[in-house]
C-alpha cells in the first residue's frame, strides 16, 4: 500500500508573511475556505487585496518554495 502524508507543514494563519524569490505574500485574513492576501512584487508601489481558496494558496506557496518569515 502507498500512503501519503496529508499533514500540512505550516497551516495558513492571519498575519503570516511568506517570502519567495522576487516577491512576498502577506496573509490578511483566513476564513473557513478562503484566504485574503496581498502578493507584493519587489518593484511594486501598490498591490491589491486578492481572494482565493486555501488549497490554491498552499499549492502556490509550495511550488514557489516560499519561506515563512513572520507568523
Amino acid at each position: 500500500m502507498n500512503h501519503k502524508s496529508r499533514i500540512p507543514a505550516n497551516p495558513l494563519v492571519t498575519g503570516q508573511v511568506w517570502r519567495m524569490e522576487g516577491s512576498r505574500l502577506l496573509i490578511e485574513l483566513v476564513g473557513k475556505h478562503l484566504v485574503h492576501y496581498k502578493l507584493i512584487k519587489n518593484d511594486a508601489k501598490r498591490t491589491p487585496l486578492s481572494l482565493s481558496n486555501k488549497k490554491s494558496v498552499e499549492k502556490y506557496l509550495k511550488t514557489n518554495k516560499a519561506v515563512l518569515v513572520q507568523g
